[in-house]
Parts: structure tokens; sequence; C-alpha cells
């Protein structure tokens, strides 16, 4: 039968039991935790998925009298000690419909493991799921003293840095060694989870359990994180407009942030916000970058962009300045059209916004959620600065999908030429000076050359490229095992799509290749805050979880200014 795993007289005592109880209160007992975590599915059918609240069961603890005759109970092979260390209990909600449901990916993740007796079936949303029970003395030893939680660790480029302490005066000390003036920052990028985006999409959050996703929870948790994190600038995507109104804006205020927002042109009521810490910074300008254009049909999506202006208050230049971005691309995997020319667009306004008097472009910093994998085309585009896309099919550009529906591919060019961006990403006008100066030197040194140099201009339409040279903070990848790493996990899927990309110094040790030179100094990345696997994530059950209440990892790095 169903619980032919078990003693005749205990599936009996089961059944005697919730009938008893009306299904109101339930006492589980659970075989020791072999690997960490126990998924619904995984119990008898007559238990239910348990709270992770240990059970302390002292010697005089005794079963309560609807339990029936001691002596039935204590002659069975079960034994209490076996149970003592991963005992719990659970007082589900009436309303709690099933046991065993859990998102496909875990269930693939989970297949091939020792316990294969977990059901195959994919089954309808709950409105309430329960998180599995980890054992307090490995999620002690794992995951730090704090349950439920993964401790995440930092990973250092420089010397120096192991010196700092998040959340403990960072910028107590500015000065290295000696008499050389340095300039250290802290820059997170972090996706907090739009509530009105969460509600319309409850399938991606199938695993989690109702309370968790409320944000009167959820909000506390979020600000909590970015108070022991204390970044000195923050790059946050997904914010909606009436918490930023109402609380958001406020709370961080009091925390010493200037903010900077920009929603959404659409319906949808998020968007982008930079704030910084005004002992830190001050700001010089701040420019939104709206990519929905009326008249140009390719451009009908409301997602925005932020670039702003910062001057560093300590030990630099009277014309020192960082460019910081952040933006949230389109989504929509097969729509690359759309998320390459959004990018162009973001692009071009760093391009306006850095450019200093010499030409050269002062240090920059993009942060974001860009809705694309390490190594698709986006990303590669980014990073090396040029992209050939002749032939190039419009659902491969942000690798989201390993076999995107439809072959449609990218028009030459992509956008039309009304926008007022060129193929080299920056405003027409601009581009159009810097083509007639070198069309005269080239036209000096040979005039009988002017019908080839239109020609090759004509072959090159398909070649999109950009100013700056762009490393990314993370590699997003284990480098001991090659595991990726990722930024978001949710019943859909685990993957990495947010980034901090910036502007290396030719010493930056932790540069990689395609980012070498830079064009005035540059930023030395001392450190990050290490990403996890997307099976340490669901040791917590994924994201959202009790403690990290967004689908997204916050990013979070320490760079120092490199002057020339």
């Amino acid at each position: 039968g169903r619980h032919s795993m078990l003693p005749r007289h205990v599936q009996r005592l089961g059944r005697d039991w919730i009938s008893h109880w009306n299904g109101s209160q339930i006492l589980a007992f659970n075989s020791p935790v072999s690997s960490c975590m126990r998924w619904a599915g995984h119990y008898p059918p007559w238990t239910s998925f348990p709270l992770p609240i240990p059970a302390d069961f002292s010697g005089n603890w005794r079963f309560p009298p609807f339990f029936g005759p001691w002596r039935q109970f204590q002659n069975s092979n079960w034994h209490l000690d076996n149970y003592t260390q991963s005992c719990c209990f659970h007082l589900p909600s009436p309303s709690m419909k099933s046991e065993g449901e859990e998102p496909l990916t875990k269930k693939r993740r989970l297949s091939g493991q020792d316990d294969t007796s977990a059901p195959e079936q994919e089954t309808n949303l709950s409105n309430e799921k329960e998180v599995s029970c980890l054992s307090v003395a490995q999620n002690e030893e794992k995951h730090g003293s704090k349950k439920g939680t993964i401790k995440r660790h930092w990973e250092y480029f420089c010397q120096q840095s192991k010196t700092m302490k998040i959340a403990k005066n960072k910028e107590s000390d500015q000065s290295s060694t000696g008499s050389e003036a340095t300039f250290d920052f802290t820059v997170m990028s972090y996706n907090i989870l739009s509530q009105n985006l969460l509600e319309g999409n409850s399938h991606l959050y199938k695993h989690c359990r109702q309370r968790l996703l409320f944000w009167t929870y959820r909000f506390p948790n979020i600000l909590q994180e970015i108070k022991e994190l204390d970044a000195d600038v923050l790059c946050l995507q997904e914010v909606q407009e009436d918490h930023y109104r109402t609380e958001i804006k406020s709370s961080l205020e009091s925390l010493g942030y200037h903010c900077e927002y920009k929603m959404r042109t659409g319906r949808k009521p998020d968007g982008c916000a930079i704030c910084f810490k005004t002992s830190k910074f001050s700001l010089i300008c701040s420019n939104p970058v709206e990519f929905f254009r009326r008249d140009i049909p390719l451009l009908d999506r409301d997602n925005v962009g932020l670039v702003l202006l910062l001057q560093p208050r300590f030990h630099c230049k009277a014309n020192a300045a960082i460019c910081i971005a952040n933006t949230h691309l389109l989504y929509n995997p097969r729509r690359g059209d759309i998320k390459l020319t959004q990018l162009a667009m973001l692009l071009a306004e760093i391009a306006s916004v850095a450019a200093q008097k010499d030409g050269s472009f002062c240090p920059v910093i993009i942060c974001g959620d860009f809705n694309s994998v390490p190594g698709s085309p986006l990303y590669r585009f980014i990073k090396e600065g040029k992209l050939n896309y002749e032939g190039l099919a419009i659902g491969k550009v942000s690798g989201q999908e390993q076999f995107p529906r439809g072959q449609r591919i990218l028009s030459i060019p992509i956008w039309p030429k009304k926008l007022g961006i060129s193929q080299n990403c920056v405003y027409e006008i601009k581009q159009q000076q810097k083509d007639e100066n070198a069309g005269e030197k080239m036209e000096a040194a040979n005039p009988d050359n002017t019908q080839e140099i239109v020609i090759a201009s004509e072959k090159l339409s398909s070649k999109l490229r950009h100013h700056f040279k762009l490393s990314s903070v993370y590699s997003h990848y284990l480098p001991e095992t090659g595991i990726p790493e990722v930024t978001t996990c949710h019943s859909r899927s685990a993957v990495t799509v947010d980034y901090i990309f910036y502007s290396a110094a030719n010493d930056d040790t932790a540069v990689q290749p395609g980012a070498e030179d830079s064009f005035c100094g540059g930023l030395k990345l001392l450190g990050r805050l290490a990403l996890l696997t997307e099976k340490d994530l669901w040791t917590v059950n994924g994201l959202p979880n009790e403690n990290n209440s967004s689908d997204h990892l916050p990013l979070l790095a320490e760079f120092r200014l490199i002057e020339r």
C-alpha cells in the first residue's frame, strides 16, 4: 500500500492521529537528514512539510494521551533516540492544500540522488509552502549561526583591502602606506524584486511560504541587508514607486544616502535608483535614460536607465569624477534586437556624461539586471567593446534560452538612423564631428581614396562598438570546480543576469582579458562579496527565503580610484 515502508501499527497510528487532530496540528518525525535538506515529497504521505523549528526532547518528555497505549508504541522498532536530532514541530494552517509541491528545476536536480521515491508529478500552486527542515548542527557548521542562512565570504585581490571591515567605519581611513593618496569605495547592485512584479508572476515563487512574500515582511529584510553591507553606492532595480516614495527613500536617507530615482515609463510602477553616501561623494549631474520612443516601433518597451556623475570627497584632484550607471534591460529572451538597442542608448548616455575635456573618459561603473547570461553575445559586447551581429538570431543575443524559438535574424542596422545613435554607441552629433575631422585628415593624406572609404564604412555597418574597456567584477564560475555562480534563483531558473562592470586600471590584478587598458586611470578591484551556486541557494529553499527577501542576490565590490 501507500505506507509499505512503515510498520502496520505505525501506519494506523498516523491515520488515527491525523483524524483526532482534524488536520490542525501535526507532529512530524523525520529520518536523520543526510544531505542537509529534505524537500516536500520526500516524507511519508501521512506527515506534513515541517517548519525549520527544532524540537528539544528532554528526558521528561512524554507523548500526549491521544497517542494511544504507550506500550504499543514502545514495543515497535522506533526508538526516540534515533529522531532526537531531526524532529520538528509543525503547526500548519488549515488552508494548506498539498504535501509534495516543488519546482521542476529542483526535481531535475534531485533526481539520481539517494532518495528516488519523490513524486515526479507537477502540482498546482499552493497558498502556503513550508520551508524544509535543516539540521541545527549542520546549519550552524556549514552556514553560520543564524538559522536558514548561507554565509557569503569576501574574496580579496589586494592585500591592503583585507583591512576593510563591512559596516564598520569604512570612511575613517582613505590613505595607504606612504604619502600616496587613494580613494576606496564600495558599490552594490541589487534587484530588490518589485512587489507588483512578484504578485504578477506568482508562478515563479511556488516554493515560497506565503507570508514570506508580503512586502511588510520583505522590506525590513532588504533594509537590514543594505545596512549590514553598508555600500557607499547602491544601484537598485525593481524599486516600486509608491514604496520608494513612502518608505525606501526616507529609510535610505536616514542611513546617510542621497537618492536619485527613475521610474519606468509604462504601466509597471517600478524603476531604477542610485543612492550614494553624501559623506563620500557629491553629485555633479543625474541623467535619466528612457528606452521608450513613441516614433520608433522597435522601442516600444518601458525600461529605463540612470546615469550619475559623482565627485569623490577625499584625496582626489579637483576634477576627479566617477560615472555610475544603473539599468534593468528588457526580459523577453526573444527580443535581442530591443536589448541591444537599449544597451546602445545607455552607453551613448554614459559616453556623454563621462566625457572629459581632453577627449578621454572618467572611470565608469555599470550595474544592473541585464537579463543576459555570461558568454552571450550581449555580454561579450559589453566586455570586448565590439560585436559583429551579421547573421545573429535575435533569440540568441541574451543566451537566456538554450534552444530559442524562432530563427529571425537581426536586421542591419538594428535601430533606425533617426534614433540619433551611431554604431559606435555615441550620439550622432558627436560621432559626425569625429568622422568629419577624421575624414578631412584622410582626404588630405589620400584625396583619391574617398570612394573606398565609403564602401568600407558600408561593410562595417553590422559591427557594433563602444569606447569603454570594461571588466566584470565576477568571474561567473567557481575557480576550483567550474560550477556556475548564480545571481537569481526561483522556481523556474537559477542563473546569472546581474553584473557590475567597471573600467579597469592598467595595474588591476583582477582584470580580465579584453580590459587591460583604461582611458583615464581607471579603477582597481580590491575585493568582492562571493556569489553562490544554485545548490547553495536551494539549501535555504531558493529565493526569496526567510532571510533573503528578493529573488536576486546583492552584488558588492570594493574599488580603488586610480588617477593618472
